[in-house]
């Protein structure tokens, strides 16, 4: 069985942060690190090359395949936010259509800029996201 691309490197959370390009970006993933931190009370670990993340999940596919994910973060991309594990939990539908300006696609919420989205519901949706990680999908 081949290994997941996404791990956790043990690289400093905070020097990938402070090392996004743009100053804008840079200034939303300081927000969402300290955001998620604060609502997950996990430390932030960066996950492959680009990904922030809070908790650990392990899962095992029916397959036989498993391995180790956040349980929620993030990744400050050029064109927009990626933020990951918010859309799983059968609620955050009802919270979606709340946020604001936004897209989803392959498990992932995009979002241009946090001005863009209703701060608020987006705490929700991490709270939500990560107890639903964390609970359900680690126990199943």
């Amino acid at each position: 069985m081949t290994e997941n691309k996404t791990q956790v490197t043990g690289a400093s959370a905070d020097e990938f942060v402070a090392g996004v390009e743009h100053p804008a970006r840079r200034q939303d993933a300081l927000r969402l690190r300290d955001l998620m931190a604060e609502l997950t009370g996990e430390e932030p670990e960066v996950w492959g090359p680009t990904i922030v993340g809070f908790g650990r999940v392990h899962y095992k596919y029916a397959t036989g395949r498993e391995g180790d994910m956040p349980a929620v973060g993030f990744s400050p991309r050029k064109a927009s936010l990626s933020l990951y594990g918010l859309t799983n939990a059968p609620e955050s539908a009802e919270l979606l259509a709340r946020l604001g300006k936004h897209t989803t696609g392959a498990g992932c919420l995009y979002v241009n800029k946090l001005a863009d989205v209703d701060e608020a519901v987006l705490a929700e949706l991490i709270r939500l996201g990560y107890r639903y990680c964390t609970t359900v999908i680690h126990q199943a």
